[in-house]
């Protein structure tokens, strides 16, 4: 049978769909959309080998729509108005029928077309489904977004993959004729990475380096000795990168400027989406790097400006040289960490009033109110700065920036310290 494992097992009813409890549970968003059989447009967004397209195909079945399916890495806008036009023939003018329309990657869409769905969306000639790896708030058009609903999908635990492994040795017509001993499930756990897909295919092929004829015995051991004598493909559509991307990141985190050029060269040689190696640099450069040497977030931003109008295979020089620079570049995290904190801060808090002074006043009445009354104006005062609380009171004390050591923030904690005397002690 050459069908793939992972394709063999694909759940064809919601029952049967392992995982995502807090979407295809008894009180799920997905089983409640079944059950009144009303679908809106969606966005399912997450890590690669977690069900999206399962997912929406159940949908469509449950609720018994027809369905269309366009991958956003070989189809264009004529594809999808010629998908339009058979919905809107199928469907007549009865919106509550539209056909779905499923659009896997669908962050790969450049602006014109996802700008040519918006017309079918919002005359609900079709239900659209997306499904991206992709934080949609970036790569989605706002205009398509704010039609859409977005659910996230979460990476499979150690719970899931049993129960899918279990599944699979059980239910599967191929699998179940063999005599088969898991032993030790770590090592298909851990290379899986929370992807089902990924999951199966290495159970595949473990299975497949054995003797079908005698008892095949499968532990940590063996997966990992086979799975580095055979790697699993790089797959260049994105849906299994996240190892590499990883240790990309790590070895720039690192100051590593071989180890950052090598994994850039894996995921180039791997077919990566460019865009999406430069996003994380960007990323990188704020996280990473931060305020030890701000410059670093502009040449990120630039490369990522420059390989959009340069493409490959130049772009990979433009890349090189960005990552370099940034593993060249002292490190901080402080930027990263005070926004952490002070969300942390906000969620134990809450919505604290703003003090009387630093609130706007565009009315009388407001003024009458004292708002904006007794708010320093920094620019009247020696310095540009005047010794004033600008958080709630309740939280005054509290400490969010922190400075990191490196020359740069040598300077900010010197500046910080001049004016704020004892209240910023680092």
């Amino acid at each position: 049978m050459n069908t793939p494992l992972a394709e063999r097992l694909r759940p064809k009813k919601l029952s049967d769909y392992i995982g995502q409890d807090h979407l295809v549970g008894d009180n799920g968003l997905i089983s409640k959309i079944v059950a009144q059989q009303s679908l809106p447009s969606l966005i399912f967004w997450e890590s690669p080998g977690i069900g999206k397209t399962t997912l929406a195909q159940i949908i469509a079945n449950e609720i018994n729509r027809p369905f269309y399916k366009l991958s956003a890495i070989n189809s264009g806008v004529k594809d999808i108005r010629a998908v339009i036009e058979k919905a809107k023939q199928s469907q007549g003018m009865f919106s509550q029928n539209s056909p779905i329309l499923f659009i896997d990657e669908i962050h790969r869409f450049s602006k014109s077309q996802q700008d040519s769905l918006l017309e079918a969306v919002e005359k609900a000639w079709i239900t659209l489904i997306g499904a991206t790896t992709e934080n949609p708030s970036f790569e989605v058009i706002s205009a398509l977004l704010s039609r859409c609903q977005i659910y996230t999908l979460k990476s499979f635990g150690k719970n899931e993959l049993k129960t899918l492994l279990d599944k699979a040795l059980s239910e599967d017509e191929v699998l179940k004729t063999l005599d088969i001993q898991i032993k030790e499930n770590q090592a298909l756990f851990r290379l899986s990475g929370g992807d089902a897909r990924k999951l199966l295919n290495i159970l595949e092929l473990v299975i497949s380096q054995q003797n079908p004829k005698h008892k095949i015995i499968i532990d940590d051991k063996s997966v990992y000795k086979i799975v580095q004598e055979k790697p699993l493909k790089y797959d260049k559509s994105g849906e299994q990168h996240y190892d590499i991307i990883s240790a990309f990141i790590k070895s720039i985190r690192g100051s590593d400027p071989n180890a950052g050029v090598y994994w850039l060269a894996r995921m180039l040689e791997g077919g990566e989406d460019i865009k999406f190696i430069a996003r994380r640099l960007i990323i990188l450069a704020s996280e990473d790097i931060g305020l030890a040497n701000p410059t670093a977030l502009v040449i990120a931003n630039n490369t990522f400006q420059a390989i959009n109008i340069i493409g490959m295979p130049e772009a990979r020089i433009i890349l090189s040289q960005c990552v370099i620079y940034l593993v060249a570049s002292p490190k901080s995290n402080s930027a990263y960490m005070a926004i952490n904190k002070a969300q942390d801060l906000v969620k134990q808090t809450g919505d604290l009033d703003v003090p009387l002074s630093l609130r706007n006043a565009p009315t009388k009445l407001m003024k009458d109110l004292d708002y904006g009354k007794a708010y320093p104006y920094a620019h009247d005062y020696d310095g540009n700065f005047a010794y004033h609380n600008f958080m709630p009171d309740e939280i005054s004390s509290e400490s969010l920036y922190q400075t990191s050591n490196n020359p740069k923030e040598k300077h900010f904690k010197d500046f910080l310290k001049r004016r704020w005397k004892d209240k910023y002690e680092f």
